[in-house]
């Protein structure tokens, strides 16, 4: 079976819970590494540099955008976010399961250029959920959570375009649901060609009478 790692990409609408989830699944998993983001924005209270985000001025995220460092890039809520390169493919070349938790204008960035990657997008079971824990958090005005739930209105427009869809309610089953999706991912046929052409071979031999 192919040992090189998968690429799966996480979606979600912000206070969808996407990254408490991500760090569940990749402390009790240790095939999964969870790669880290460069961003724009100010960090949160608590958040570290190169754990959470690499934190980074506009001048010098472009200038990683000018020299192609990034596998997708956006721009959100008035700030940049991106997936450095290297991380990612060397990774997946060790046979680790690479997670990019992103937003839906990289995702769909990554389909075009990978079109094997995994995409899940992540939700709570419905809207009042959303902005009760976006209200939650405490950490930003309520105009900044008007804009975090207009664009969560913009973003439902493109779900169809994900794998699966994994409706974040309860944290336990939550993470056993998504750990079974990507692992049950891995035995498709396409991801296994190499593997089926052994076997072909095999039984060709035998077709020969070697």
């Amino acid at each position: 079976m192919e040992k090189k790692g998968l690429l799966v990409v996480v979606s979600g609408f912000a206070g969808s819970g996407k990254g408490t989830l991500m760090k569940e699944l990749v402390k009790r998993y240790k095939t999964y590494a969870l790669s880290v983001s460069a961003t724009t924005r100010n960090p949160r209270p608590g958040e570290v540099d190169g754990r959470e985000y690499y934190f980074k001025t506009t001048e010098e995220f472009e200038q990683m955008i000018e020299e192609d460092a990034f596998v997708e890039y956006a721009r959100y809520v008035n700030n940049y976010y991106g997936t450095p390169k290297k991380y990612v493919f060397d990774q997946l070349e060790a046979g680790n399961d690479v997670i990019l938790e992103i937003e839906i204008q990289g995702a769909l960035q990554i389909q075009k250029k990978f079109p094997e990657a995994l995409l899940l997008f992540v939700t709570p079971p419905d809207a009042i959920t959303l902005k009760n824990r976006l209200v939650g958090r405490g950490t930003e005005d309520a105009a900044t959570i008007d804009l975090r739930l207009a664009r969560a209105s913009e973003e439902s427009q493109g779900i169809e375009e994900y794998d699966y869809i994994v409706v974040n309610d309860d944290l336990e089953e939550c993470v056993l649901t998504m750990h079974s999706i990507i692992q049950n991912e891995k035995y498709k046929t396409f991801r296994n060609l190499s593997f089926i052409n052994e076997i072909r071979d095999g039984l060709k031999s035998f077709a020969k009478g070697d």
